[in-house]
Formats: C-alpha cells, structure tokens, sequence
C-alpha cells in the first residue's frame, strides 16, 4: 500500500526568487528551510537554528501556486526550485509530494549538508535532479570542530548516491574556512572524494568574521 502524506505545513526561512546560476542551473527560486541538523561556526543562514527564525509556514501545495507564476523562467532557461535552508532533506516527504504537482519539467536541487538519516535520500532519489552538497571538510576531526557532528552519515550518504548513478549530478563544496582547515587540508579531500568518484567541486573561501 501507498504510503499516506498528510498536508502539514512546514516552516521556511524565507523564499528568494529569480536567483541566475547561484543556486543551479538556470533561473532558479531558492526555498530555505528552518531547522539543521549542524550547529556551524560560521553558519550562513542562522536563523534556520533560532526557534524565532521561522518567516513563514506553507505546506505543499500554497508553495506550488505561489512558485509557479515563474513557470516560464524555470522552463526557458533549464532551471526550477532549489531547497536550501537549514537542512531540506529533513522535508524529504514536503519535497516528494511538491515534485508531484510541478512534475518533471522543472529542475529540483538540493543545497544539503547530506548529514540526514538515509531514508530522507532514498525517498527523494528518483526526485532530485542535482545535489549541491557542502561537506565542509573530510577530515572527521575538522568537521566535528566546526560543525559539531562527526561525517560519517555523510560520506555514507554520499556512497549511496555515487552507488546510484548520482555522481554527475552532485556539485561538492570544499571550502576554506579560516581557523578550521588548511589549502592542504582541501587538497586531500578532494583527491579523497575525486577518488570516490565525484567530478565536480566548488572550491572557495568562507568569509567570516575576522577576516
């Protein structure tokens, strides 16, 4: 039997629209999420943390019928929704059912830390179209100290989808992140996750605080 998804509203951190190769392919509109599972140093968006940090709440549906009146942007230009935040694989079934209505013209990506239970992943496997996956640092011990959770969930995540033919659709970001981590330290992760069979990288600079 079909598993029943309920109309739930979940929380957002806002919606930004008509974003041009910063979050995917094409003109995209960025969903963010509340709510993560990692408690980052530098987090980017840290109101996603903040009990006081949710903007608004939709369920799937009123998120549909807000997005669509950029239906023709999605579609003349290769792009879609991408859902960041906060973590949204941990609206995995929020996702499912929204690919549901929009169907398969419209691109979907994930910007996704991957340090989520595998359920959320096999769920959204045959839904996503492209993962953009911030995995801060391979080296357990940096990882712990920045974000602190250890990796392991996501190098095993990420096993999974290179398993499943994802490899050409993932973009990993290895970033420097002044304190934590070194250009060598870089150097070994994605000659790790080269190793892995990830081909494509974003590499840059966290901008933070102190410099």
């Amino acid at each position: 039997m079909d598993k029943v998804y309920t109309m739930k509203k979940v929380p957002l951190i806002g919606i930004a629209r008509h974003r041009l190769t910063i979050d995917g392919e094409g003109v995209t509109t960025l969903v963010a999420f509340h709510g993560c599972p990692l408690h980052c140093k530098y987090c980017l968006n840290p109101t996603s943390l903040h009990p006081d940090g949710i903007w608004k709440k939709y369920d799937y549906l009123k998120l549909y019928e807000e997005l669509r009146q950029d239906e023709l942007y999605f579609l003349a230009s290769g792009g879609g929704v991408t859902f960041g935040g906060g973590e949204p694989l941990l609206q995995s079934e929020f996702i499912f059912q929204f690919r549901q209505l929009c169907g398969p013209q419209w691109r979907i990506t994930v910007e996704t830390s991957l340090n989520v239970p595998l359920q959320h992943l096999e769920l959204l496997l045959p839904v996503i179209d492209n993962y953009i996956i911030d995995i801060k640092d391979i080296n357990n011990d940096i990882y712990l100290q920045y974000t602190q959770k250890e990796n392991m969930t996501v190098l095993s995540n990420l096993r999974y989808l290179i398993k499943h033919g994802k490899a050409e659709q993932i973009i990993v970001r290895t970033p420097f992140i002044p304190s934590y981590n070194t250009d060598e330290d870089i150097d070994a992760s994605i000659q790790r996750l080269k190793e892995m069979g990830i081909i494509h990288f974003d590499r840059f600079k966290y901008k933070t605080p102190n410099n």
